[in-house]
């Protein structure tokens, strides 16, 4: 069971309160959880990762067991502790400006 967590904005648009907890099929990658949070949850679609290219939304960030996920592949498989649901994944929308 992955443990997941949305920014606030992304959990209202799913209308979720608290953390997702998905199953996934097979290994626990980064993108067979974003997989399986869309297809869960539709209206995601396209808000964490663009819909033609799959890669993540520019300001979306994945951390995990304190390590930056962003820039891994979606193939990468998570650490351990987030497939034993030990650890969320977080999802978090970056802050930019100045």
């Amino acid at each position: 069971m992955i443990r997941l967590r949305l920014p606030t904005h992304l959990r209202r648009l799913a209308g979720v309160d608290g953390e997702l907890r998905l199953d996934v099929a097979g290994p626990a990658t980064l993108g067979s959880v974003l997989d399986a949070v869309e297809e869960r949850h539709p209206v995601l679609r396209g808000a964490i990762r663009d819909h033609t290219t799959g890669r993540r939304r520019p300001y979306v960030r994945f951390f995990a067991c304190e390590q930056d996920l962003s820039h891994e592949p979606p193939g990468s498989v998570l650490p351990p502790a987030v497939v034993r649901g030990d650890e969320p994944l977080l999802v978090v929308g970056a802050m930019a400006g100045g």
